[in-house]
């Protein structure tokens, strides 16, 4: 069957501020819409990827024109969701035959929701991990068969929907096909955030899938950790090899490795760290970790394999707060974390959330302050926020105020705001934490010094630009209302 994977066209001015979307601007390749490309492609399928980064929603459809699929699947985030719905109309526009199916982290937590009202252009949502299901859907719908028995999946049949059981999750990672990576074009345009790479292109890759912890901002499919071990479902370190050499063979000279942590388990880590070292693969790296998983030794064999930074979760400088988060750390474990990498010779990366339940506008300032403490390399100040499908998101009562406008969404927008802090306050302390971490002289000479290149030269010539109208524009990350709501438009 031919097919069309999508992700609908969007801009980045639409998640960061225009004046400094320069040095925060990134482009991730879509790993699990290549998954599931990778297992259409093994099935027979024919499979073109449309991605909307880089695409017009125009263009998309002419695309779809010109080689019309008989199934489109669409992958939709949270702030997406109009987009994904403004695309599956123009498609039924096109031919009402075809058959337009929606998955991505919007629908997996909100299921049939998204078949209801304006998502009535959607013929299925896929309800969890989409290699199998969609698989399945397709083969059916070649062979003119009913989907019902596809697990996994919510499908109209005429004027009712039919809810399939769900799929258990796939604990069998090895089996999947490498991604399909064949399908993006260009890599050289797929980067992640100026600073945070050294040599392109980079491959982006996932070693596991779940987390064994249960932070209230985490959406997890598998949100009760049942699955795998401690909810964590592990490739073979020689599958994980593999995939590395197969980047190398394709042109890739850097992986970000997207694990929520690459240290969940000690002794993988350690081993792929010496797999690496013993085949002399060339390729730097970059991946992230929790504060209490490493220690010297590990940081140090990463080191010695190719990576080059590691981000470290801090989230906030305040006890209080990290215990509402459940993050299950300290800070002294952040610390210790930090300075042990730095040892290393890695770059630290570090996140940090402003509008944690119950957190006051003088906690968060003690926040600044501890990553000013802890200096790293590059220090993010977001808004946390309640995407459907997480703890804090069904206890929004308990917590505070959501936004009704699903374009807040992001890191950026503050859509949620708890009962202990205005909106406002929020953007306001985003402003003050990048202008404050960002302006220290020691900072600024330190980047100047690491200068080595016109890579180098560029991402200073960006965070220049940004600092400029982070001190200048009194309210740079400021959006209109302040939220009123318990629930959204959903």
């Amino acid at each position: 069957m031919n097919c069309a994977l999508v992700i609908p066209s969007w801009r980045p001015e639409e998640l960061f501020p225009p004046k400094t979307a320069g040095s925060q601007i990134n482009y991730w390749q879509p790993l699990g819409t290549l998954y599931v490309a990778a297992c259409l492609q093994q099935a027979g399928h024919r499979v073109q990827f449309l991605n909307g980064a880089f695409m017009q929603h125009t263009d998309i459809l002419q695309q779809l024109r010109c080689n019309l699929a008989a199934f489109v699947g669409i992958y939709s985030t949270t702030f997406g969701w109009h987009k994904a719905v403004k695309t599956a109309q123009a498609i039924k526009a096109i031919d009402p035959a075809i058959f337009i199916c929606v998955g991505g982290p919007f629908p997996i937590a909100v299921k049939k929701q998204c078949l209801l009202d304006e998502g009535r252009y959607f013929d299925a949502v896929v309800t969890g991990e989409g290699e199998i299901s969609v698989t399945e859907m397709v083969n059916k719908l070649e062979r003119g068969e009913s989907l019902a028995g596809v697990e996994g999946i919510i499908f109209r049949q005429g004027e009712v929907l039919v809810e399939n059981p769900p799929r258990a999750l796939n604990e069998q990672l090895d089996a999947l096909p490498m991604p399909a990576r064949d399908l993006l074009g260009d890599a050289s345009r797929y980067v992640p955030p100026p600073g945070s790479y050294k040599r392109q292109p980079v491959a982006v890759m996932i070693t596991s899938r779940g987390c064994n912890r249960r932070c209230i901002f985490c959406s997890q499919t598998d949100r009760q950790r049942k699955a795998g071990v401690r909810g964590i479902r592990f490739r073979s370190v020689d599958n994980v090899l593999d995939e590395i050499e197969l980047c190398l063979k394709q042109g890739y000279k850097e992986i970000k490795f997207i694990d929520d942590t690459l240290a969940a388990d000690y002794d993988r880590l350690m081993t792929l760290c010496r797999e690496i070292k013993s085949r002399q693969l060339d390729f730097s790296w970059f991946a992230s970790a929790c504060v209490n998983q490493v220690d010297k030794a590990l940081l140090e064999a990463m080191k010695q394999a190719g990576c080059w930074a590691i981000l470290l979760g801090a989230e906030s400088g305040v006890q209080k707060n990290l215990n509402t988060l459940r993050k299950g750390i300290t800070l002294e474990q952040i610390r210790c974390a930090v300075k042990a990498a730095k040892a290393a010779g890695l770059k630290v990366s570090t996140p940090f959330l402003f509008g944690i339940p119950g957190e006051t506008y003088e906690e968060a300032l003690k926040t600044i302050e501890f990553a000013i403490e802890l200096d790293p390399d590059l220090a993010n100040f977001h808004a946390l926020t309640a995407f459907p499908g997480t703890y804090l998101y069904d206890n929004l009562e308990k917590y505070g105020r959501i936004s009704a406008n699903l374009s807040d969404y992001t890191y950026q927008g503050a859509s949620f705001v708890p009962y202990s802090m205005s909106r406002d306050q929020i953007h306001e302390l985003r402003q003050l934490a990048l202008r404050r971490f960002y302006s220290r002289p020691v900072f600024l000479l330190r980047q100047l010094l690491h200068i080595r290149c016109l890579h180098d030269c560029k991402v200073a010539v960006q965070g220049i630009k940004s600092l400029f109208w982070l001190c200048v524009e009194t309210k740079l990350f400021h959006r209109s209302a302040e939220p009123d709501a318990s629930t959204t438009d959903i």
